[in-house]
């Protein structure tokens, strides 16, 4: 036994002492073009606002519920979280390529033995009677590559930065439903707010062109101004039946996202205040430059570079020996006529070295094809973070230039609706005609038409910042919620954002 103990650890300290060897490999992590600082003006007037936080900072749980419903709901949310589980599994594999295997074997079998006998004299021979012998084996059997030049652990560290990579995946699929999902929202809530404009505006026209009907068959009106105030009637009546019909596809928008049924739908949207404006748009006092590297999709770029970088060296490792220790375990039994005999074996060994010799070149090409996938997700990375840095200045500009534009469209909407109630007061007492009282409400509902439509952008510029911004995402976040996110994966996409 002492000698096998022996044996034992010199080939376990053999094998150890061996896997510290390994091949350098390309980095790791490389550098990016993170501007220093951002050249769009930054929202002002306002505290740093949590980015996790962000849908709730609009004080809407309507929206929150939404976007909770469309991540549950999501198709690609659902995949990319599959992905997740896939990756996990394939890192515990790559993970146990590095310990040893151990097997159980066990088997039993019968069969007949005879043996041939001579006679005592001449040539004449006689066969026993067979007899009937149980064989039963059991044994354990083991075999560990010991990672001689680190191809496993490279394979290893591939497969977790695959996962990682996978995770951070499905965070930029929850970011995306959840700004298309506040999109659709806003635009909804827009679109009911031109809606209330289109009514309005209709309701006037329809009233000036009761009037000036009346007063044509009075005699007090020519027949062509009551002509003009009906079809400038009839105009917004049209107007009106647009937006509807653009309202009602909106709201179809939103139930595709969301999964809701639209009665229920409906019910919600109809639950909120009627003339409850769109959110107030929260501001941020600055946006750290490193905020790009929280973006989900540059993460995975970056740990993109990362694998490659891993698997690099596992193709090159593929060119140099290979070790590989056995051994095994067993006992057997025999069974002939009642008698039982046992025998124990073991066997440490063989310690094998495979030599690659001659393949033609194929694993050389496979480590240049592992270095090129390398130089690529380098070109990936760093294109993704000049994409981030380009949509985080495009939101900034969007959103200072929307707010200095709220001012002046509020003031303009005021002073068109004053001139409009001159004018039409005017009209009343006959000092003005209908071409002015016209071109006055024109100008109004233009106005009004384009104050909803600033709003709109606001809204988008706020929601393609928060895209823009990775949604609040963080890579803790995402460690943490990788190693404790159950087999299904997807019971977590209803996670509030």
């Amino acid at each position: 036994m002492r000698r096998l103990r022996l044996k034992l650890m010199t080939a376990l300290c053999l094998g150890i002492g061996l896997a510290g060897c390994s091949l350098t490999r390309p980095p790791a992590q490389v550098e990016a073009p993170f501007p220093a600082q951002w050249h769009a003006p930054l929202p002002h007037g306002g505290s740093l606002a949590s980015l996790a936080d962000w849908w709730r900072q609009l004080d809407d749980p309507l929206l929150v519920e939404l976007i909770a419903a469309a991540e549950a709901a999501s198709p690609n949310v659902a995949s990319a979280a599959a992905r997740v589980a896939e990756a996990r599994s394939t890192r515990v594999q790559a993970g146990a390529a590095l310990l040893p295997s151990l097997d159980g074997t066990a088997s039993a079998s019968r069969g007949t033995s005879g043996f041939a006998s001579s006679g005592g004299s001449g040539n004449s021979s006689s066969l026993s009677a067979s007899t009937p012998i149980t064989t039963l084996q059991a044994g354990l059997q083991s075999k560990w590559e010991i990672d001689l030049f680190g191809r496993l652990r490279a394979d290893r560290d591939a497969a977790e930065a695959k996962q990682n990579s996978a995770n951070a995946k499905w965070h930029d699929a929850r970011v995306a439903v959840a700004a298309e999902t506040a999109n659709a929202y806003f635009a909804e809530r827009a679109c009911q707010q031109q809606l209330r404009v289109s009514e309005s505006d209709a309701r006037s026209r329809s009233e000036t062109a009761r009037l000036n009907d009346l007063s044509a068959r009075a005699g007090f009106t020519a027949p062509a101004d009551a002509a003009l105030a009906r079809a400038s009637a009839s105009d917004a009546s049209g107007r009106l039946t647009q937006q509807r019909a653009q309202c009602a596809v909106q709201r179809k928008a939103l139930v595709a996202l969301s999964g809701i049924d639209e009665t229920t739908l409906e019910q919600k949207l109809a639950a909120a205040p009627a003339q409850r404006a769109l959110p107030a748009i929260g501001s941020i006092a600055s946006v750290p430059a490193e905020a790009i590297s929280q973006r989900p999709d540059v993460y995975a770029a970056e740990l993109g570079v990362a694998s490659a970088s891993a698997d690099v060296g596992s193709a090159e490792a593929e060119r140099y020996p290979k070790l590989t220790l056995s051994g095994s375990i067993g006992r057997t039994q025999y069974r002939v006529s009642g008698v039982h005999q046992s025998l124990e074996t073991w066997t440490v060994g063989p310690l094998s070295l495979t030599v690659p010799l001659l393949d033609g070149g194929a694993r050389k090409a496979n480590t240049d094809a592992a270095k090129a996938r390398y130089a690529e997700a380098v070109s990936l990375y760093r294109a993704n973070v000049r994409q981030a840095v380009r949509e985080v200045e495009e939101a900034l500009v969007n959103l200072d230039a929307t707010d200095a534009r709220t001012t002046d469209a509020d003031t303009a909407v005021k002073n068109y609706q004053a001139s409009f109630d001159a004018t039409q007061a005017r009209y009343s007492s006959g000092l003005a005609s209908l071409f002015e009282l016209e071109d006055s409400r024109r100008t109004l509902f233009s106005a009004q038409t384009a104050r909803v439509s600033l709003q709109r952008e606001r809204t988008e510029a706020w929601v393609a910042l928060y895209r823009s911004m990775g949604g609040g995402w963080g890579r803790s976040a995402s460690t943490s919620e990788s190693s404790s996110m159950t087999s299904n994966p997807a019971a977590k996409v209803a996670t509030s954002p």
